[in-house]
């Protein structure tokens, strides 16, 4: 089996990258035990499925993630800018990915729950529930340069909603035109969306 110490992490790292570059219904649970370097029967020790993986490896994933983001979206930063610095991060994150396997890979949560929302109701209730996490951050954005009078957004529900589908749909296209270059514009739309001119939110 390997060591029992990291045999369950390369696991769930190999199934990550797996569904991420490809899709989770082509990836089997053969290759992901190749490419982590276990073997079969171990797997069956840790998971009882490819599912229960899957959903075990995005969460774990995510708690790291969760860490950065509420750094970027620390009540102590700037309302606007915490929103500027979202876009930004993603567009780091984007560039790393595609220096290391050569092509945009857009968002991994929204490539898996486009794939499995008809098909496997665990995956997609985990995926949801991380994606109205991510909205919460936007929301809590919105609210405070509202109540800050740097936007007159009295919704910020509503318009986390519209910004998280925008930004989305940004990491969406650049994933299928392979082009990082459909990012450069999303602090700008961002700030567009918010009725917000992107020289006046340096400060805000």
């Amino acid at each position: 089996m390997g060591r029992v110490s990291d045999a369950k992490e390369r696991l769930m790292r190999a199934v990550r990258e797996l569904i991420w570059a490809g899709s989770y219904g082509s990836t089997t649970i053969d290759q992901i035990c190749d490419k982590a370097g276990v073997k079969k029967g171990s797997f069956y020790y840790f998971f009882d499925s490819k599912a229960e993986l899957a959903v075990t490896a995005i969460d774990a994933e995510w708690q790291k993630r969760r860490a950065e983001l509420d750094a970027i979206f620390s009540p102590t930063v700037p309302p606007l800018d915490r929103l500027r610095n979202y876009c930004e991060y993603g567009y780091r994150f984007q560039t790393e990915i595609q220096s290391k396997c050569g092509c945009v890979l857009g968002c991994p949560l929204f490539s898996l729950g486009a794939e499995v929302s008809t098909q496997e109701d665990r995956l997609r209730k985990k995926v949801q529930e991380i994606l109205e996490y991510k909205r919460k951050y936007l929301e809590s954005a919105i609210r405070d340069a509202h109540a800050a009078g740097k936007i007159n957004v009295p919704d910020a529900k509503a318009k986390a909603h519209m910004l998280h589908a925008y930004y989305q749909g940004l990491l969406t296209e650049a994933r299928i035109q392979n082009d990082l270059g459909v990012l450069r514009d999303a602090v700008r739309g961002t700030l567009e969306m918010l009725g917000v001119k992107e020289s006046e939110a340096v400060a805000a």
